[in-house]
């Protein structure tokens, strides 16, 4: 399509979103243990803390180190975040809630894949285009990208363990474009982050398309043929 030759793509937010509020289902999950709390208070104190937390990066870590340790960077999260909502709340059983917690959003029912998300990578895979997804999101991406039948359409899944950098570092880019054998000039990437997304891809030298400024994916091919009409910067 153009100078482009493949398209990247964040996951959660991006590709995929939850059908429920992050701040609704800590709430709802949260009463069977004893804790009552506004969810929009939980919402915004697990945005605060979420934006705090440190990078899932642990250079050197095998596969199965690396998934413990982000289940207990999830642990520490959901812990942080009711104490900021309300340091006074007390649960019966803290580590039968996040157990809880942390399976209920690796099972696909949690999520949906955003409209038009599936048909767009099968248009740009028809077109000769690569394509692959960089997200700071753990061990339970695969699976969710599976069972919202996404996968077959995605060439390549990078996180922060198989680059040992975080978004918005450059390096987790640079990473997915030297597994595809693609330029920087000749890629793209969707994302809703600004930072995270958009500025991490650009100081990467990427192309970055801000999805949501798309009101669905079908707007994507078009923008996509758009761009490469225009003259590298």
């Amino acid at each position: 399509m153009g100078r482009f030759c493949a398209v990247l793509f964040d996951a959660a937010g991006t590709l995929i979103r939850l059908r429920e509020p992050v701040g609704e289902t800590y709430r709802r999950l949260a009463v069977a243990h004893g804790v009552a709390l506004p969810a929009s208070r939980i919402e915004e104190a697990f945005r605060r803390v979420l934006r705090q937390a440190p990078p899932m990066v642990w250079p050197g870590e095998l596969p199965a180190e690396v998934a413990e340790r982000e289940r207990q960077w999830w642990r520490t999260v959901v812990r942080a975040c009711f104490r900021a909502a309300d340091a006074s709340a007390r649960f019966a059983d803290f580590e039968g809630y996040f157990g809880t917690l942390f399976d209920h959003f690796a099972r696909p029912e949690a999520w949906e894949a955003a409209p038009g998300a599936k048909e767009a990578l099968r248009a740009l895979r028809a077109r000769g285009l690569r394509t692959a997804v960089v997200s700071n999101f753990d061990h339970r991406l695969g699976g969710l990208l599976e069972g919202l039948g996404l996968a077959p359409e995605i060439e390549l899944v990078i996180r922060p363990a198989d680059a040992d950098a975080a978004k918005p570092d450059p390096r987790i880019f640079v990473c997915a474009l030297r597994r595809l054998g693609v330029a920087a000039h000749e890629a793209i990437y969707v994302g809703d982050d600004a930072q995270h997304d958009l500025a991490g891809a650009e100081a990467a030298g990427l192309t970055a398309i801000d999805a949501l400024s798309l009101a669905t994916f079908h707007e994507l091919c078009p923008r996509i043929c758009a761009l490469s009409k225009e003259k590298p910067a």
